[in-house]
């Protein structure tokens, strides 16, 4: 299993600013030895639980803002790192080793899965049931990679990293809503 190393000198870029590795890499999250994206799913996760958060207002701009932050910021760290990723990708990593080549997407940069955590709770009343479903239902979705998602991570400069955890914050939240439906004790109570 390859650790996590920080940022490596590349012939065109020599190191990730500062802000944009704090951002890219969820505070430093992304730097968490083993499932580095299901670090960065906790701390969108714990953002989410800040009093308010939850608000469509609120919780609408920090998508929207983390969003474009997320493909500047990934972009840069991206074309620094290259496309290092943890032994938690194994599963990526087995499909380009198979010719499904894709943009690079670090394993350190998480900032994808802090969006794509918040989009699976968007709208959704904040219980215990609904943080817990949606959790669980983003990793799932976020590793197997549903059509498009596959697809969408394969657009190049930041956009394909976060747009198929985008569209696993989708899945998630349509998830967690068919749930509810099914079980609303479970989910809602």
């Amino acid at each position: 299993m390859e650790p996590n190393l920080p940022p490596q000198a590349s012939s065109t870029e020599t190191r990730v600013p500062f802000l944009a590795n704090f951002v890219a890499t969820g505070f430093y999250s992304g730097y968490f030895p083993v499932a580095s994206g299901t670090a960065g799913s906790l701390v969108g996760l714990g953002l989410y639980m800040i009093p308010g958060m939850e608000r469509l207002e609120v919780v609408s701009l920090a998508i929207i803002v983390g969003f474009f932050a997320g493909v500047f910021t990934s972009a840069r760290v991206a074309a620094v790192v290259g496309d290092q990723r943890s032994a938690s990708a194994a599963f990526s990593k087995d499909l380009l080793q198979h010719g499904h080549a894709h943009a690079p997407d670090p394993s350190i940069v998480v900032i994808d899965e802090i969006v794509g955590m918040w989009i699976s709770l968007a709208f959704l009343p904040k219980t215990y049931g609904v943080l817990i479903a949606a959790f669980v239902l983003f990793r799932i979705f976020d590793i197997v990679k549903l059509p498009p998602a596959r697809q969408l991570e394969r657009i190049p400069n930041g956009w394909g990293i976060m747009l198929d955890d985008v569209a696993a914050g989708v899945y998630a939240n349509i998830a967690v809503r068919v749930i509810g439906v099914v079980l609303p004790g479970l989910i809602y109570g």
